[in-house]
Formats: C-alpha cells, structure tokens, sequence
C-alpha cells in the first residue's frame, strides 16, 4: 500500500472531526522526507493559519503514536489555495467549468497533457473541452490535475 494512502486513512478521521476533509497526502523526498497535507473546511470557507495549525497538532500527535515514516521529516499543513489539485472524481465534478491542467499517465492519441475547461464527469471518465473538442480522460489514469488561476476563478474566490 503507497505511504501517502496509508497516511491519508490514518488521519482522515481526525481532520475530519475538526471540520476538514483532506485534499492530498504528499511525501517527497529520500534524505529528509517531507509530508505535505492538503486541507479544506467541509464547508467551504476559506482556510487559516489557525485551522492548518489546530490540523497539524492533531495530525502530529497520530503521526508519533503510529510512526509511518522512520526518522525525520517535515510536516506541512496547507490550503489547497486556487489553483488547488484535483484529485477525487468528486473534484472535477466540483469544479466544472474552470479552466485545468491534467496530466495522464498513458498517451491518449499520442498525447499526456491537456488544458482546457473542466465539463465534469461520465461515469469513471473526465471530460474537458481542449481547443474545441471535448476528451473523455479515464481518472484512473490521470497522473496529475489542478485548476488554472482565472479571472472565473479569483471572481469566484471572491464571492466565497
């Protein structure tokens, strides 16, 4: 089981009782690992330095009893921000609309990246509207995925 996972079921009931749902669980790193925890209210408001210091506490004290990661490593607690990753299925369903940036893992006729406006999802699929054409991206195989900084999207911030 990949570690970010293994983490990630770890401290999600936690950060949930906090009012949270994680976003990503990300380590990087060989010599000093580094453990990068993506937050957002269940809510939707906008996110603190205090909920991401009230996360990282809570998350620590699991991380010490449990010990996933040998030696050192470097805690990060953070928002998503705008151009937020786009992980869950869930998330492009969310986010229809905007403009993104995905990444998949296998050549889809004979191209990885594509960048355009986010038309949700069809069953296990991503649809997006590149240059006109609409792409069906299987999200099992999307490798990376975030939205694009907009005006749409800072306008939309702003009305959040």
């Amino acid at each position: 089981m990949d570690l970010s996972y293994r983490v990630q079921q770890l401290i999600e009931p936690s950060v949930g009782d906090l009012g949270f749902n994680i976003v990503r669980v990300q380590i990087s790193g060989k010599e000093r690992p580094a453990m990068q925890i993506m937050v957002e209210h269940k809510d939707g408001q906008g996110m603190t330095v205090d909920d991401c210091a009230a996360v990282s506490r809570a998350v620590s004290a699991l991380l010490e009893i449990e010990d996933p990661i040998k030696g050192t490593y470097t805690l990060e607690v953070s928002s998503p921000g705008l151009d937020r990753p786009l992980v869950r299925i869930g998330d492009f369903e969310r986010f229809q609309g905007y403009q993104a940036k995905i990444e998949v893992n296998r050549p889809l006729d004979g191209r990885r990246r594509f960048k355009g406006r986010l038309l949700g999802v069809e069953g296990d699929n991503v649809r997006i509207l590149v240059d006109g054409v609409e792409v069906d991206l299987p999200h099992p195989d999307i490798h990376r995925a975030k939205l694009l900084m907009t005006d749409d999207l800072i306008a939309a911030a702003k009305e959040n």
